[in-house]
């Protein structure tokens, strides 16, 4: 396991007065969704965008390299960078935890890039307390019916793994309002240019 990828934060982050500083993009949807396939053509499409890198307490998966996938530490490590605010977000799930750091999100900012974090509704309610100057964007699938029908051609998940993931999308839909943005992802490439849209020509 590697040391804590962060240092403590500064009171205050000033951004450079030679650079415009960037904006931070939150990006939700319920799985199944697509918010991977449309994220990744957008990074594609547009490399000047920065991915946010999570933390987490799992142990890496074959190909999964420290530092590009995730940054991954010992669950004290995370408890530590809990309890001095060095996290935007975190979570908890299947006894792991999950979360940003904040400072190399800042330093990208401060930089004048943009940086996309992709992750859970729990997360992006924390990252209005913590960045509400965050720009919140919300995946939404064409209907319930068509997300379980995703997830069906996935073939990765278990009837009972399905229905937990329906019901909670249940869940996180019905917050989707609380977003400043909601993008319907019926076809993939009106949905990009959706996002564009939102993103460039605000």
């Amino acid at each position: 396991m590697s040391s804590s990828p962060v240092s403590p934060l500064p009171n205050s982050v000033a951004p450079v007065s030679s650079t415009k500083p960037g904006k931070l993009v939150v990006f939700t949807g319920p799985s199944g969704v697509g918010k991977g396939t449309l994220l990744q053509q957008l990074l594609e499409r547009h490399p000047e965008i920065h991915l946010s890198i999570s933390a987490t307490t799992r142990q890496p998966r074959p190909g999964e390299a420290e530092g590009q996938h995730y940054y991954f530490v010992g669950q004290d490590t995370f408890k530590q960078m809990v309890a001095a605010g060095q996290l935007l977000e975190w979570a908890e799930f299947a006894g792991n935890y999950y979360g940003t750091p904040s400072e190399p999100v800042y330093q990208q900012i401060e930089a004048g890039r943009w940086v996309v974090l992709e992750i859970e509704l729990e997360g992006a309610r924390q990252i209005q307390q913590t960045y509400p100057e965050a720009l919140r964007i919300f995946i939404l699938p064409p209907s319930l019916a068509e997300l379980e029908k995703r997830l069906r051609a996935r073939s990765q998940d278990s009837e009972a793994a399905i229905a937990r993931r329906l019901q909670r999308a249940r869940i996180e839909v019905a917050a989707a309002d609380e977003f400043d943005i909601q993008i319907v992802n019926d076809s993939l490439d009106q949905a990009l240019q959706q996002l564009e849209q939102a993103l460039f020509d605000g």
